[in-house]
C-alpha cells in the first residue's frame, strides 16, 4: 500500500515551523536609510513616506541612539545640500553634509557602520546622476567626479561607499582613486543591477533628486532584461566591487537569485520607497497588517538571495524581531 504524503506534519505547530524554518531575517541582515539635510532643527516628514523624515545634524542624535539601541548594524546616507549646480560639487565638498554627518555618526557611534551613497542626482541642479552636455549625460567626465566624490566620503570616515549612478567603469574608478588616497580598507557597495524603475517616486521627493528634463533610462537599466544584469553584475566584480545591490526588490526576486548564483560576493535588496509607500498607504487604509506584510516581504528578499537588506522598514521591523525574542 502507498503511503500518503502529509507535508503538514512539519506544520502543525508554531515550535515545530520554527524548528524548520529555512530562512530568517535578522536585526544584522538590516540597513536603514537616512536623509541628511542642510540647516539647523530640521525634522520633516517625507509626506510620501510616512515614518521617514530628513534630518539635520543636530536633530540626528535620537534616530541614531534608536538604531543602535534597536541593534541594526549600519546606516546608509542620502545628502540634501543647500545649493545644486550642474556639477554637483556639493557631492565632492569635504564640508558637504553627507561628509559632515559621516564624521559626527563616527565620533558619536563609531561602531555603528557607515554607508555613503555616491551618486550626483541629489547635488545637481538637472536632477540627472551625471554631467549633461547637450542633453546627455556623459560617462567618463561623471566618473572622475564620482571617484572624487568616493575618496571625500572615505577621508570623512565612511565605511563603505556605494556608487549609485550606474556609469561604466565606475568600480575600477573608484577602487583606483580609494586605493590611490590610501583607503584600501574602504569597501565598495556597488548598485550593479539598478533597473529604471517607477518605483523611485517617494526617494525623490525625499532628496529633491527628479531630473528636471527627460529620464534615466540610457544609464539605467530596462526592467524588462535579466541577462543585462548579470553582464552589469559581473563587471562590478571583475572591476573590485566587494559588495552587489539589486535594486528595486519586489519585482526582481528573481535577478536576486540569479545574482546569488552568479556571484559569491554579498548580495544586497534594496526594498526601495516606492515599495514602502505602498505599504504604508495600505496599512493606514486598513487593507493589510503591515507588521506581517512586511516580515513576509523581506524573508522573500531573504529567500531570494538576499544577504542584507536597505530598507526604510529596518526600524521597525527591528522591534518585531526583539519583541519575538523575548
Amino acid at each position: 500500500m502507498k503511503l500518503a504524503v502529509r507535508h503538514r506534519r512539519l506544520r502543525s505547530s508554531a515550535d515545530l515551523r520554527a524548528m524548520v524554518r529555512e530562512n530568517h531575517v535578522r536585526v544584522t541582515d538590516l540597513i536603514y536609510p537616512l536623509f541628511v539635510h542642510e540647516g539647523e532643527g530640521v525634522c520633516e516628514p517625507v509626506a510620501s513616506m510616512p515614518g521617514v523624515c530628513r534630518y539635520s545634524l543636530d536633530r540626528l542624535e535620537p534616530v541614531l541612539a534608536e538604531v543602535t539601541d534597536l541593534g541594526i548594524p549600519a546606516v546608509i546616507l542620502f545628502g540634501i545640500p543647500e545649493r545644486k549646480d550642474a556639477l554637483g560639487s556639493g557631492a565632492y565638498d569635504e564640508a558637504g553634509i553627507v561628509q559632515r554627518a559621516i564624521r559626527l555618526i563616527k565620533e558619536r557611534h563609531p561602531h555603528l557602520v557607515v554607508i555613503a551613497d555616491v551618486c550626483l542626482c541629489e547635488y545637481t541642479d538637472h536632477g540627472h546622476c551625471g554631467v549633461v552636455r547637450d542633453g546627455i549625460v556623459e560617462n567618463d567626465p561623471t566618473v572622475e567626479l564620482l571617484a572624487r566624490t568616493a575618496v571625500s566620503q572615505a577621508r570623512a570616515g565612511a565605511d563603505i561607499v556605494a556608487p549609485s549612478d550606474m556609469m561604466d567603469g565606475r568600480v575600477a574608478a573608484l577602487r583606483t582613486a580609494l586605493d590611490g588616497a590610501g583607503f584600501e580598507r574602504v569597501a565598495i557597495m556597488s548598485y550593479a543591477a539598478k533597473y529604471a524603475s517607477g518605483f523611485y517616486g517617494p526617494f525623490r521627493d525625499a532628496a529633491g533628486s527628479a531630473p528636471q528634463h527627460g529620464d534615466r533610462k540610457t544609464y539605467q537599466m530596462d526592467p524588462a532584461n535579466g541577462d543585462e544584469a548579470l553582464r552589469e553584475i559581473r563587471a562590478d566584480v571583475d572591476e573590485g566591487a566587494d559588495m552587489i545591490i539589486v535594486k528595486p526588490a519586489l519585482a526582481f526576486g528573481d535577478i536576486m537569485w540569479r545574482a546569488r548564483l552568479a556571484s559569491q560576493l554579498p548580495v544586497v535588496a534594496y526594498n526601495v520607497s516606492g515599495e514602502y509607500a505602498m505599504v504604508k498607504a495600505a496599512a493606514l487604509a486598513g487593507w493589510l497588517d503591515e507588521r506581517r506584510v512586511v516580515t513576509e516581504l523581506l524573508v522573500g528578499m531573504k529567500r531570494a538571495g538576499a544577504d542584507m537588506i536597505i530598507t526604510y522598514h529596518a526600524l521597525d521591523a527591528a522591534r518585531w524581531l526583539r519583541e519575538e525574542a523575548l
